[in-house]
């Protein structure tokens, strides 16, 4: 009962804030404060995004970026997952290469973006690589984290039967790092958005990226800001729908 009297409380703080937040946003573009249509009024913004759903070329670039992101998610989660592993098993390695991966962690993703192009090209799979880079960081640091709390008896009783690295992995890490894995898949999956958007808007010719830049070009400012409402929607649904693999306790 408690628990359901804290959950209506908190979907009405939610409700109220979303509702504060837009009428905040209505004062603004009303009351000439800024540059005509920096802030525009959501009567504008609506119909904007009305557009943008009834367009078929919103598909075909909405198409390409989930591409991108998925794509970029799905090797970065690998990689990182492998890799932190890696670092939380052998603790001298982790210990020896954990400085080196924070610095690169903290560095903003979009300045390896003239070497991934360099190396690349500026076709789609510089955007993959982008996405891939930014969801690896995450991965890794959360999981090598996982690796540290798993209780030393599960490490001891996979050894004691013999098990192989892949076996140790697959049998008692992976299970252990559950909760660890679906965290990383979050922060990977919003970090792998920013990473492809942003690569978009630097340097292509499709995806929700370009659009929104392409909208702001031109000052088709209601435009783009329904494109940029539109990414995070969809991010925010995928994110949720990840948040449904937390295992209960």
């Amino acid at each position: 009962m408690a628990k359901a009297a804290l959950s209506r409380v908190a979907f009405a703080v939610r409700a109220i804030t979303l509702v504060v937040g837009l009428a905040a946003w209505e004062a603004v573009a009303r009351s000439g404060l800024l540059y005509r249509d920096v802030v525009p009024p959501l009567e504008k913004v609506a119909v904007a995004c009305a557009q943008l759903i009834m367009s078929a070329d919103t598909y075909r670039h909405l198409g390409v970026t989930a591409w991108e992101v998925a794509a970029g998610f799905a090797v970065g989660l690998a990689a990182g997952l492998a890799f932190g592993v890696l670092m939380g098993a052998r603790r001298f390695f982790g210990e020896a290469i954990v400085p080196y991966v924070e610095a690169l962690a903290a560095a903003p993703k979009i300045v390896f973006l003239p070497v991934v192009m360099l190396a690349l090209g500026v076709g789609i799979e510089s955007k993959i690589a982008l996405g891939a880079l930014s969801a690896f960081f995450p991965v890794v640091l959360n999981t090598a984290a996982g690796m540290r709390e798993i209780r030393p008896v599960l490490i001891q009783v996979g050894r004691s039967f013999g098990l192989s690295a892949w076996q140790m992995a697959r049998r008692i890490y992976l299970p252990a790092l559950a909760r660890s894995v679906v965290i990383s898949m979050r922060l990977g999956l919003g970090l792998a958005v920013v990473g492809v958007v942003l690569a978009e808007i630097k340097l292509a010719n499709s995806g929700l990226g370009f659009l929104a830049i392409e909208h702001y070009s031109h000052f088709r400012i209601p435009q783009m800001y329904a494109v940029l409402l539109c990414i995070f929607v969809l991010a925010a649904v995928a994110n949720g729908l990840i948040g449904r693999l937390l295992p209960k306790h």
